[in-house]
């Protein structure tokens, strides 16, 4: 079994251990998660199914290209981004398990939930998937698609840190957009501030990475 296979394995294992753990907190009253039950149709279950989908991503691409470089920075930002989303991932699915609503949902397109800001439907990231063009495996703004994934996989070396940096700030920026909507809709204390936790990290994450850019002579890309 490869090393991305095992890495694979690990980030589903932490993803379990930690929906398990975030079941237990907020059930014993650790959090206000249990304090009212958000509808299948809410910002609060939406955002959870949505971002569950998106970090998910992120962790793969983070172990793809931990296998592609031995670059000691890129790395290192590539275990912290695995990592923290993989958690992150674990508590929203353990959230949706504590609500029993399901993690899919088959009758709303990704990111209808922005929709129901009156004021922002039909603009922007707010309505439905914010004029993204759903195709090749990349369902929500910001999310590369398979082709994307697939040039990240055969790069190696410096090329496969552009790939990974340039692919990831696109991703950042996709899912900032996400959790600012949470931010502004959800209605569970904990998960909006989760939400807002996500935008200040990955707006550092993403000096970081345009600094990470510029020492290989590259710049970020907007798709």
């Amino acid at each position: 079994m490869t090393r991305t296979h095992w890495a694979a394995i690990t980030a589903v294992v932490l993803a379990l251990l930690f929906a398990g753990a975030a079941t237990v907190a907020s059930a014993g009253g650790g959090g206000d998660a249990t304090s009212r039950t958000p509808s299948a149709g809410s910002a609060d279950a939406g955002f959870a199914r949505d971002m569950s989908v998106h970090h998910q991503q992120a962790v793969e691409m983070s172990f793809i290209v931990r296998d592609r470089t031995k670059d000691d920075e890129v790395r290192r930002l590539a275990y912290d981004v695995a990592n923290t989303q993989a958690n992150q991932r674990g508590m929203m699915l353990g959230w949706l398990d504590l609500w029993s609503l399901p993690k899919i949902s088959t009758d709303s397109e990704p990111m209808a939930w922005m929709a129901q800001d009156g004021a922002q439907r039909g603009h922007g990231a707010h309505a439905g998937t914010g004029g993204h063009q759903v195709k090749d495996g990349s369902l929500m703004p910001g999310m590369a698609t398979r082709t994307d994934l697939e040039r990240l996989g055969k790069a190696g070396g410096k090329q496969a840190e552009i790939e990974y940096l340039q692919l990831m700030i696109i991703h950042h920026n996709g899912g900032i957009s996400m959790a600012e909507g949470c931010v502004k809709l959800c209605t569970v204390d904990t998960e909006r501030n989760l939400a807002q936790g996500m935008v200040d990290a990955q707006r550092s994450e993403i000096e970081l990475m345009v600094d990470l850019l510029h020492k290989r002579g590259a710049e970020a890309r907007t798709s």
